[in-house]
């Protein structure tokens, strides 16, 4: 018989352990311990813990004789039909077969992804075998990242070339009659129809020369404002003409324009303008040329230099025949065949016919239902134009195209590439949005941590602070309100809205010069192309903003009239709106106009009542005084005294001015001042005056 043992508790609160033959003597709480002979363990002895633990593994188990991995073939998300075929090891025909029984794998092609994975199953299940899921394996990654963005092809070979019109940028500073030119060239009149007589877009047309030969013309802005245009227009050209008033000569953007074409490494054909009016000198521009750098021939260079008169016509054929026999010397030859490749000149948004980009094809022959894709941009298109708005069913290399069908508005400047379908332009824009939100985060992860760091500084001194102070003595305290550096600040907010993306981003570029934002901030709440659209309207009564609207309509509606609407088609003219708005908003300033001046001749002192004062005997070299306004006296370039006169005399009477070369006398209003001989007294007023913003645009 087994011997049990249980713990009671006494009255005392004492534990003590007795024999089960004790337990009814007095209340008690116990528990029972089993011990029956299953449940019994021996315990190890000294040897066997000390004896090392063997660990038996199981033998490895044979490979299948297919080669097969025995937890069953891998596969992963995104696979091609090939890959899979590759790793289940059967042909691809007998995987393209099984995906005719399988419901949503309805690409077959090697090529094609698969990004179900319960489609990628099934099949593997038709197809007799198992599989197991991994993460997709590097190799497959690279040539994703290869095969989802779209880059321009490669080189075209020789027997697949033909000659294409040259593409000729007519540049110059604004002013010097590049658009008259093109105009006589072409037989219009544009130039009478631009607003302020200057462009404010890049155009793009195609002119038929005497001698049958077609030449596309780009004309791009002269004003200050539009260097990014222009940089575009120098980047897009085989030929640049260089308009140079023959009665100006070399002016600033004539010499960007000359370091821009240094820089893409374009010939350059200079065209003198304006020789018919009487104070043109050629020889000075001539001149003029040769000092920024350019071999003209007359001095054995290859720059030819054509003397012109734009408005009259005069040597128009000899600048046709330079630009032919320049392009025919390049040999320019392009591609007609296969995906097209181009440019984009400008873009806009049309109210009746959407979204629309002037492009020049580069490569391959753009026709309608193409599938395009520029930036973060694609279209399909549904109408092609030319530059007088006539449909066109093809644009070869070489030809400005007007684009109709983008579903988001490209950006000037960017290249334009054609892909085979639809579903393969959605695939490249998600990669390309993908990786513009990546680069955009390591661009500003820099900005972040230095903000992190500064927040961590901030909440160490506060915890120091609090620390230092007791823990109890900053509860019940008030809050203290968190300042915005910012607040209190005059604001000027404005919202963009132009015609065409080259406009808006010119006034953009113009904008981003204003500096003084520490006197008066400049926000720039939206910007855009198109129309003022009712969004536009009450995104400014939100934030109280103008809305600045280049060269487009407005909403004539009640909502108008409670929103700033400033309406331009001058882009210089728009600026200047724009620096009276900032300096409305600047607080007056305090503006001294000093009145006259007087030399202190002699210090003397005399008796007011009972008291001694000292009097300066002055004489009055400039200007008026006056005894009501204020006076500073000066000694040795320093200010001993400002204030008010006390008394001013001549010959013993109290006068209240004094004019020039007139003596006088004159007492402060604080008796400790003492002037002395050769001090000067300057009699001054002030005024409050509205501030004029410092912002210097550069035209």
């Amino acid at each position: 018989m087994l011997r049990i043992s249980c713990l009671y508790r006494l009255p005392n609160a004492l534990y003590c352990r007795q024999s089960f033959s004790h337990w009814k003597q007095a209340p008690a709480t116990f528990r029972l311990f089993h011990v029956d002979a299953a449940r019994l363990k021996r315990r190890k002895t000294a040897e066997e813990k000390k004896s090392p633990r063997i660990i038996e593994y199981s033998p490895k188990k044979a490979q299948p004789a297919n080669g097969l991995p025995s937890g069953g073939s891998e596969i992963w998300r995104h696979m091609s039909v090939a890959q899979l075929a590759k790793v289940l090891q059967r042909p691809v025909d007998d995987v393209q077969e099984a995906m005719l029984y399988v419901k949503g794998a309805d690409n077959i092609e090697p090529a094609a992804k698969l990004p179900d994975l319960k489609i990628i199953q099934e099949i593997a299940k038709k197809l007799g075998a198992k599989t197991r899921v991994v993460a997709t394996p590097e190799a497959s990654c690279e040539d994703d990242q290869k095969e989802r963005d779209v880059t321009p092809r490669p080189p075209a070979p020789p027997e697949l070339l033909q000659p294409r019109p040259p593409v000729v940028t007519v540049m110059g500073h604004v002013d010097h009659g590049k658009t008259t030119l093109l105009d006589s060239l072409r037989g219009a009149d544009v130039a009478a129809g631009e607003a302020g007589g200057i462009t404010q877009h890049i155009g793009a047309f195609t002119v038929t020369l005497e001698n049958g030969e077609q030449v596309t013309f780009l004309d791009t802005p002269g004003h200050a404002a539009f260097s990014a245009m222009r940089a575009r227009g120098a980047v897009a050209t085989d030929i640049i003409v260089l308009v140079v008033a023959a009665e100006d000569g070399v002016m600033a953007q004539t010499r960007e324009v000359i370091q821009l074409a240094k820089e893409a490494q374009v010939p350059i054909i200079v065209a003198l303008n304006k020789i018919d009016k009487p104070e043109a000198d050629i020889e000075k521009s001539k001149r003029e040329l040769a000092q920024m750098g350019l071999a003209l021939e007359e001095h054995g260079g290859d720059i030819q230099v054509i003397p012109i008169s734009a408005l009259k016509g005069t040597n128009l054929q000899l600048l046709a025949e330079a630009v032919s026999t320049q392009a025919t010397l390049m040999g320019l030859k392009s591609d007609p065949s296969g995906l097209v490749e181009g440019i984009v000149v400008e873009s806009k948004t049309d109210p009746r016919r959407g979204k629309l980009s002037t492009a020049i094809v580069s490569r391959g022959t753009l026709r309608k239902g193409s599938v395009l894709l520029s930036g973060l941009a694609h279209a399909k298109v549904r109408g092609l134009f030319d530059h007088n708005g006539k449909p066109l069913t093809e644009a070869p290399p070489g030809t400005p195209v007007e684009i109709l069908g983008w579903r988001e508005l490209p950006l000037a400047g960017d290249l334009i590439l054609e892909v085979e379908t639809e579903k393969k332009a959605h695939a490249v824009l998600k990669y390309r949005e993908h990786e513009a939100q990546q680069e955009k985060i390591e661009s500003s992860s820099e900005e972040i941590r230095k903000k992190d760091e500064e927040h961590q500084a901030t909440y160490r001194a506060a915890r120091e602070a609090r620390r230092l102070a007791g823990r109890f003595r900053v509860r019940g305290g008030q809050r203290v309100k968190q300042v915005d550096e910012n607040e209190g600040k005059p604001r000027v907010s404005v919202i963009i809205k132009g015609d065409v993306h080259g406009s808006v981003e010119a006034i953009l570029d113009v904008l981003e010069t204003y500096s003084s934002n520490e006197i008066c901030r400049l926000d720039i709440v939206h910007y855009g192309v198109g129309n003022v659209t009712e969004g536009d309207l009450e995104l400014a009564k939100a934030f109280d903003a103008i809305i600045y609207a280049f060269a487009v309509e407005t909403p004539q509606n009640k909502a108008t009239k409670d929103v700033n609407v400033r309406i331009y088609n001058i882009i210089y003219r728009l600026i200047d709106d724009l620096k009276e708005q900032l300096s409305s908003k600047l607080p007056p300033v305090e503006v001294e106009e000093v009145l006259g001046e007087a030399n202190v001749l002699q210090s003397f002192n005399i008796n007011e009542g009972r008291k001694e004062v000292p009097v300066a005997g002055c004489r009055c070299t400039k200007g008026v005084l006056k005894k009501a306004k204020k006076f500073r006296l000066v000694r040795d370039g320093e200010v001993v005294y400002d204030g008010q006169l006390e008394s001013m005399r001549h010959l013993k009477n109290e006068v209240d001015s004094i004019k020039k070369d007139v003596e006088c006398g004159l007492r402060l209003r604080d008796a400790k001042v003492l002037p002395q001989a050769g001090d000067i007294l300057q009699c001054y007023t002030t005024h409050m005056e509205a501030q004029q913003t410092d912002w210097d645009p550069g035209f």
